[in-house]
């Protein structure tokens, strides 16, 4: 495993689509890393599952029951993360910001094992690094379409009228629709007849004691003609993914170095699979970094200037979870 520069990792991208050769790639949120290997299926050191296809070599069969146990920061400690960001958005100079957390976490079975028993559509395991069982698409680029899948609302299935509640919900509109937005604007960038297909649906998530329901929306665009001779810069133009930064992004690149105060690495950045003929790629959230023998769960969510700092707290808290049912 050989982590290299993102700048090498754009131009192999460029360079195996163009010959049609299959690849697995994954980039940090500081688009300073990456790793990348041509015909992924023969290794199964990165372990890896998109959408039912996947390189893992053998399945554990395990039946033991997990026991999470969670470390949450201090209050006080998020607020002064979620003030810094409340004066970026009370100043006009941001819609919307992702504001996240890294939460100290323990549990009984190992990430390998946690990767094999996981429930979800998108699944990484990098050894000494991270497990990531994200449930949100980047991007997928298919025949000439390139279309993503932002996701913003998070809710507990198990609230009262769920459904309703944060569909209707004013900041969580707010924050969608501004996501969504730069999306479109995003994928205009490289694509052309842009359009929402879909807006604010609901995807429901299980994990071992709840479900989550998450809103989504779809949007896609035509990619030119010669799209497969630069998928490298396409995918790299647009980084980091909007749902994990906001809006305006550059504005709140530099709002989130400031509140989180710390580097995120491969949490927020991105993973894909190249088949050699289409590309299908995610956003690494539902992370757990790995540091050393430590464990530290990574969440966040949108915020904006409606925004309630204890009910955003306890998104961050309301994230951690492992989805093995």
């Amino acid at each position: 495993m050989k982590f290299i520069d993102s700048e090498q990792v754009r131009k192999q991208m460029n360079k195996a689509a163009s010959q049609q050769t299959p690849f697995f790639f994954t980039i940090n949120y500081e688009m300073s890393e990456g790793l990348f290997i041509e015909n992924p299926m023969g290794q199964s050191e990165i372990l890896f599952h998109f959408k039912g296809i996947d390189n893992k070599s053998s399945k554990l069969t395990s039946c033991q029951k997990i026991k999470l146990t969670v470390h949450p920061i201090a209050k006080k400690e998020y607020r002064l993360k979620f003030q810094i960001a409340q004066q970026g958005l009370k100043s006009g100079e941001m819609n919307v910001i992702n504001l996240t957390s890294r939460t100290p976490i323990s549990t009984n079975i190992n990430c390998r094992e946690i990767f094999f028993r996981s429930q979800s559509p998108y699944r990484i395991y990098v050894p000494g690094k991270f497990v990531c069982f994200s449930p949100e698409r980047f991007v997928k680029i298919e025949n000439g379409i390139i279309s993503s899948n932002p996701m913003k609302g998070t809710i507990d299935a198990a609230v009262p009228n769920a459904a309703q509640l944060v569909l209707s919900d004013t900041k969580e509109i707010s924050e969608h629709t501004a996501t969504v937005q730069l999306v479109a604007e995003e994928l205009s960038s490289v694509a052309h007849n842009v359009a929402i297909k879909r807006f604010r649906y609901i995807d429901q998530i299980e994990s071992q004691n709840r479900t989550l329901l998450q809103v989504s929306s779809e949007i896609e665009g035509q990619l030119p003609n010669n799209y497969m001779t630069r998928l490298g810069d396409i995918i790299f133009s647009l980084l980091p993914a909007a749902s994990i930064t906001g809006s305006p992004k550059t504005k709140t690149e530099e709002y989130i170095r400031l509140a989180e105060a710390q580097p995120r690495g491969y949490y927020c950045g991105i993973a894909g699979y190249f088949d050699g003929k289409k590309l299908d790629t995610t956003v690494l959230i539902r992370f757990i970094e790995i540091d050393g023998k430590n464990m530290f769960f990574r969440s966040g969510g949108g915020v904006t200037s409606d925004s309630v700092c204890e009910k955003e707290y306890q998104e961050v808290l309301d994230k951690i979870y492992l989805p093995i049912i």
